[in-house]
């Protein structure tokens, strides 16, 4: 215990600094806390023993933080959005995975490897992309709309992807199981909203007055369904996200939401930091070409292909153009892909390295172009600082 609080201390005041020095450099912050764990960890300096342990409770941050995606998906506003932005999200997914598949054969990954490659790289980051949009000036509130609306479709679809990697390796067929699994996540849902309906609903009237009571009821909500989801085999992930959707039908869900913040981002400086500490950058050597290229082509292509989806749209060039940008990196998804199918054996080390490296390019150069050209909170100028 004594050693964990130690570990737990150097890594948020390496943290801290780290995240400093990239908010100087005006990278996104999950930049500071992956470099941390890449100098700190076991692989770097050695000074954080139990970075294993941090791993394993790292990853109640991604359970958070999808089960505040959840809360974020108003049913019906969601149904609104996706007429306007499901072809584009769709055709981008479908052409980044067809993209990315090709790459990986003609590098001679096999065809799991290849197929996985394809599945992470469809996406591009929603923390990476909100954080940079700003949120009170009247021209970003199409701009706003769009982006989140390709992000959210974006979102479910990795979840999807995600249930469907579990399956790979059953002796079933992977087709067959995820079937079996969807069957299972639709009865799942469906109840969900019943308990929703009848149960929950009910007992946040009683305490909606009791901040602290609907913080707890909140946890134990995510959390609760989130155990259940994993032990019908839908795991820890899903059952959060479709925890939060079902109750974002409810005002005290922007609450619980908000309240929710600090600690998510407490679980994802953890999570963050485990992902930099299994970085074993001498593989560089090995996957530095494919690395490079997989880099050069997703950061030209994916800003290049939503211009196109949204001019046919009817959008303004210039519109397009930016929103393009905006969304022209890879996703934090990409990196849970890569960690999932290796740790399910579905993958080589060297494809997982692949993924994280590439996306961890894509975030930086993204964040840059998107600094230098458009107005973010980080902005380079008073001109371009906007919040």
């Amino acid at each position: 215990m004594e050693r964990f609080i130690i570990d737990l201390s150097i890594l948020m005041v390496g943290a801290a600094i780290f995240s400093f020095l990239v908010v100087l450099l005006k990278q996104p912050i999950i930049i500071g806390y992956i470099v941390c764990g890449i100098i700190l960890g076991p692989l770097g300096l050695g000074w954080i023993k139990n970075a294993e342990f941090i791993e394993t409770i790292s990853h109640l941050g991604i359970t958070l933080l999808l089960f505040m995606a959840g809360l974020c998906l108003h049913p019906q506003k969601l149904i609104s959005s996706f007429r306007e932005t499901a072809v584009v999200t769709l055709s981008n997914c479908a052409a980044s995975f067809s993209i990315a598949f090709i790459l990986a054969r003609i590098f001679n990954f096999n065809m799991l490897d290849s197929l996985c490659i394809g599945l992470a790289l469809m996406f591009s980051s929603t923390i990476l992309a909100v954080k940079l949009l700003p949120t009170t000036t009247l021209h970003q509130k199409r701009m706003g709309a769009l982006c989140i609306s390709v992000l959210i479709f974006e979102d479910l679809i990795a979840v999807l992807v995600l249930v469907f990697i579990r399956c790979l390796g059953s002796s079933q067929g992977a087709l067959f199981s995820f079937g079996i699994l969807l069957v299972k996540l639709v009865a799942f849902v469906t109840l969900l909203f019943l308990i929703e309906e009848f149960i929950l609903r009910k007992i946040m009237l009683k305490v909606e007055l009791l901040q602290e009571a609907l913080f707890v009821l909140g946890l134990a909500w995510c959390f609760g369904i989130a155990s259940i989801s994993n032990y019908m085999g839908l795991f820890y992930e899903t059952g959060a996200f479709f925890a939060g959707v079902v109750i974002a039908r409810h005002p005290i869900s922007f609450f619980i939401s908000e309240k929710l913040k600090p600690l998510r981002d407490f679980f994802l400086v953890l999570f963050f930091f485990a992902l930099g500490a299994k970085l074993e950058l001498w593989v560089m050597r090995e996957i530095f070409w494919p690395v490079v290229i997989f880099s050069l082509v997703f950061l030209l292509f994916k800003p290049w292909m939503f211009r196109k989806f949204f001019l046919l749209m009817g959008e303004e060039p210039p519109f397009a153009k930016e929103i393009g940008i905006r969304l022209g990196q890879l996703s934090e998804f990409s990196l849970l892909v890569a960690i999932l199918a290796f740790s399910l054996g579905n993958i080589t080390h060297k494809a997982s390295q692949l993924i994280q490296l590439t996306a961890i390019i894509t975030f930086i150069v993204s964040s840059y172009v998107v600094v230098l050209k458009y107005s973010t909170p980080i902005g380079v100028s008073e001109k371009l600082r906007k919040d």
